[in-house]
């Protein structure tokens, strides 16, 4: 018990749950994420990249045209020829005479839309059968002598667009594979130790109470771990306790019982026997039984810490009653049962039931592995109670094994000493082994 490995049970009991069900959920869940991320991310990013390609190559045809338009002198009004400059891309730059009429360079002639609007002083921008269109007038004393076209294919522009389109796809494919790869090993992270811990309830639930959850590292699963611990402790506790019950009840209701039986075999059998004796002997012997199933569920039941008292009896009383219970079982062994009050002890009050208990589990014990003369000495030890039961065999265990329940050796420890401890216990005294040979066991009580 206290084992704190998980172990590998298989599917038991109420568990039917795939163990990777959650680890599909968690991965689900990340994809879901990152796809919804990647997609506000992309969408934008795509139209943006779209935008900006198309601005790009406007600003250059436009840089380009303005290039070619301060070449245009004042005497191009007159024919004068104008020589056009290199363009810096694949442009197609012409100019155009207030008529629309080409000039030089290409373009269509007679001008198109975007170069006519130009022709009243406004910087023209357009998309126009399938090209990119820039128009920007020419000046010569601030009057408007001719525009400049310049064009370059749409289709180059989109080309570069899908390119970088592809681009931004391949690297979204990436990075949706490098996050479903970190989503499946944090899913198995976090869905290992939720396992175990399935596995140690489902092995719990088998009937494995040795079996506890191990610690994962992460704390919301091992605050679970240890609340599922502590239950399994407290089930074992629970389980153990009604263990205990049935053999501390067992032991106690033997004797008293057999005791019982005898007397009124004995009583209906033999002519000379009296009955009345008898039946109140009987009487006696169910009190006494009655006695000890309260004591006994009291045991099995424990109170907060606070010593248990009962209903008290004046000691020479006490032990009178229970040596006439033993008498006649020790004389058919052919054994003495003695009891010493030392001066002053006889009015001392004990608890009668516990004490009845006590001594009925010592006394057995000795009937059954002591010899000799059974002496019960009732003295006070300073401002204690001390009660000894001697016999005149001998004690060869030592008190770790007398007082363990279910111990089995010569001494014939177990249960009944194990219960008569306990019952000590809860009295708020002690029951010790004080001497080997003469046997003498020893129950010490507080003042009362």
């Amino acid at each position: 018990m206290g084992r704190d490995t998980p172990i590998g049970a298989g599917p038991a009991g109420g568990f039917g749950r795939d163990d990777g069900a959650m680890r599909r959920q968690v991965v689900r869940v990340a994809v879901v994420a990152v796809t919804v991320a990647l997609a506000l991310l992309a969408v934008p990013l795509a139209i943006a990249t779209r935008v900006a390609f198309f601005a790009d190559e406007l600003g250059e045809l436009e840089r380009d045209a303005l290039a070619a338009a301060v070449r245009v002198s004042p005497e191009f009004a007159a024919g004068d020829p104008v020589e056009l400059p290199v363009p810096s891309s694949d442009a197609r730059i012409g100019l155009y005479d207030l008529s629309m009429r080409l000039r030089a360079g290409a373009g269509p002639d007679p001008a198109d839309g975007p170069t006519r609007r130009a022709a009243a002083g406004a910087v023209v921008q357009e998309q126009a059968s399938g090209d990119l269109v820039v128009a920007v007038p020419a000046y010569s004393t601030e009057s408007v002598v001719g525009v400049v076209r310049a064009a370059s294919s749409g289709r180059e522009v989109w080309n570069r667009v899908f390119l970088a389109w592809l681009a931004l796809l391949g690297a979204a494919l990436v990075a949706f594979g490098s996050a479903v790869f970190v989503a499946r090993r944090q899913a198995r992270a976090l869905a290992a130790p939720l396992e175990s811990l399935s596995r140690t309830a489902r092995a719990v639930a088998a009937g494995d109470l040795a079996v506890r959850a191990a610690p994962s590292g992460i704390d919301e699963i091992d605050q679970a771990a240890a609340t599922q611990n502590a239950m399994v402790d407290r089930l074992v506790q629970l389980l153990q306790r009604e263990r205990d019950f049935t053999a501390n009840a067992s032991h106690q209701l033997r004797t008293p019982l057999t005791g019982l039986q005898l007397g009124l075999e004995a009583a209906a059998t033999l002519p000379e026997a009296d009955l009345r004796a008898a039946v109140e002997e009987a009487l006696e012997q169910s009190r006494h039984l009655d006695r000890t199933i309260e004591d006994v569920l009291r045991l099995a039941r424990p109170g907060p810490g606070v010593p248990y008292r009962g209903q008290t009896c004046p000691a020479a009383e006490l032990l009178a009653r229970v040596a006439r219970r033993w008498h006649w079982a020790f004389a058919r062994d052919g054994r003495r049962l003695t009891v010493t009050n030392e001066p002053g002890t006889q009015s001392l009050l004990l608890p009668a039931t516990a004490i009845d208990q006590i001594l009925d589990v010592l006394l057995g014990n000795a009937r059954e592995h002591g010899r000799g003369t059974v002496e019960i000495r009732l003295r006070e030890t300073g401002p204690a109670t001390a009660i000894d039961i001697i016999d005149e065999g001998t004690v060869t265990a030592g008190p770790d094994v007398l007082f363990h329940r279910g111990a089995t050796t010569g001494t014939g420890a177990g249960i009944g000493l194990s219960l008569a401890r306990d019952a000590a216990e809860i009295l708020g005294g002690r029951l010790t082994l004080t001497s080997s040979a003469p046997a003498t066991f020893t129950l010490l009580l507080p003042p009362s």
